[in-house]
């Protein structure tokens, strides 16, 4: 089930962002009095789920859940319909059309999903505005994970800064390291603030090593919840218990309980624990997914700092948001070109489980804004076959009065059309590793 939800998310999202992507071409298409031929949300080859023709257009749904296009009349594009290239030009022809209309024709896609990520954050922030929990009221620290302990981070430290950028929430620790290239952080230690300087490539390592958090905040292991149908309530635990200790080893904390669960898989564990001031003991089952069916009290452990937006404040603080995601996008990119980035480039499985198991509006219209983002940037990249590759040699064009030729336009599309298959074989390629190899 959790996987059906996954793929439903997902499902609507991409549909949503090729629908108004290819919409932005459409209108600037429709604008200039320039044929489109189709427009297709997923690829239709051999046949189509759904179409029907109005005017010059025939509208469809294809079969094949990889994007969507338009089909736009004498231009040279993933069609390669080089028999009516072949013919004289048309004055409805896209390849009639003065450079500067041709040029915004093949921006608008971007151009749209640019507009709509602004859009989206506007309407989230004014929905439900912006919440966090600052380090700094952090009241036990937090934990972190093994490779952080290892440059000298202890169980309980707070960091308040990577080199001179400050620290709110605990993820931005994680994100830091890896985006600036940092050198040092600041560290508050019991009321006492010192440095740490970070090996060269730790960012990379993190990366590498697929560490998913950090840093998390450290809060006591108060039970809140024990399921129904879960090995705990077998083991008669219940709410308000305090843990103490599993197997011997000290589990007060809620991380350092959880890792050794996780490490007990399939096994029996002791639970030392205190209910109503009283010490207990108890033996209980871990399931093979490291679950013993618990849930811990939190909100009481922290101060949330929760920002509310009238309708025209969330604007800009939308735009800000869209720009920020975007700068830290492209950051991302410089991975890419790293051996640990690379191992970490997914396809349609990676996307899909950005989303959350169950079915959340704020989750999905936040990962929505963020792909939207994404794919209007990939778009305009200068590669021939994506949107930015029509718009270099359009910008060529309009500087040097030179029209670069059918025929190198086709070979180029092609070119493009390869790399893209490539890159799309390689990252749902990993997913697919990853998946069987865990």
């Amino acid at each position: 089930m959790d996987i059906l939800i996954k793929a439903g998310q997902l499902i609507l999202s991409l549909s949503i962002l090729v629908v108004l992507h290819e919409f932005g071409h459409f209108f600037f298409a429709k604008l200039f009095k320039t044929r489109v031929e189709k427009f297709y949300l997923f690829f239709d080859p051999w046949f189509s789920l759904f179409k029907f023709k109005k005017g010059d257009t025939e509208y469809g749904v294809g079969w094949l859940p990889l994007g969507g296009y338009v089909k736009i009349s004498g231009m040279i594009d993933e069609s390669m319909d080089k028999e009516a290239m072949a013919e004289p030009p048309k004055d409805y022809e896209f390849r009639s059309k003065p450079a500067y209309q041709r040029l915004l024709i093949m921006v608008g896609g971007v151009l749209v999903n640019f507009l709509l990520a602004f859009f989206i954050f506007w309407m989230i922030l004014f929905k439900w505005g912006e919440s966090h929990i600052d380090v700094n009221d952090a009241k036990f620290g937090l934990d972190f994970h093994p490779i952080a302990k290892e440059i000298g981070l202890l169980d309980g430290d707070i960091v308040t800064s990577v080199d001179t950028h400050k620290v709110v929430t605990s993820k931005d620790i994680a994100s830091l390291l890896i985006l600036e290239d940092a050198k040092q952080l600041t560290v508050n230690r019991n009321g006492e603030v010192l440095t740490i300087d970070i090996p060269e490539g730790f960012g990379k390592r993190i990366i590498g090593e697929e560490v998913r958090s950090l840093a998390e905040l450290r809060f006591p292991f108060v039970v809140d919840s024990v399921l129904p149908k879960g090995n705990a309530i077998d083991a008669g635990l219940q709410k308000g218990d305090s843990i103490v200790t599993i197997n011997g080893e000290d589990a007060s904390f809620f991380r350092e309980a959880t890792a050794i669960i996780e490490s007990n898989k399939g096994k029996r564990v002791t639970i030392a624990f205190v209910r109503n001031n009283e010490p207990m003991e108890t033996r209980c089952a871990v399931s093979d997914d490291g679950k013993i069916g618990i849930g811990p009290k939190v909100n009481d452990y922290f101060n949330v700092t929760s920002v509310k937006y009238g309708f025209w404040e969330a604007l800009p603080a939308g735009i800000n948001k869209g720009v920020n995601t975007l700068v830290g996008y492209v950051k991302q990119l410089k991975l890419v070109f790293s051996k640990e980035g690379v191992s970490q480039l997914g396809g349609f499985g990676a996307i899909g489980n950005m989303f959350p198991p169950t079915w959340n509006w704020y989750s999905f219209w936040s990962l929505t804004g963020f792909l939207s983002i994404v794919l209007a940037f990939m778009n305009i990249l200068p590669i021939p076959a994506l949107d930015g590759g029509h718009v270099l040699f359009l910008l060529y064009e309009i500087i040097t009065g030179r029209k670069p030729s059918d025929k190198f336009l086709e070979y180029a599309q092609t070119a493009g059309m390869l790399l893209l298959l490539a890159l799309l074989l390689f990252a749902n390629g990993n997913d697919i590793f990853r998946a069987i190899f865990k």
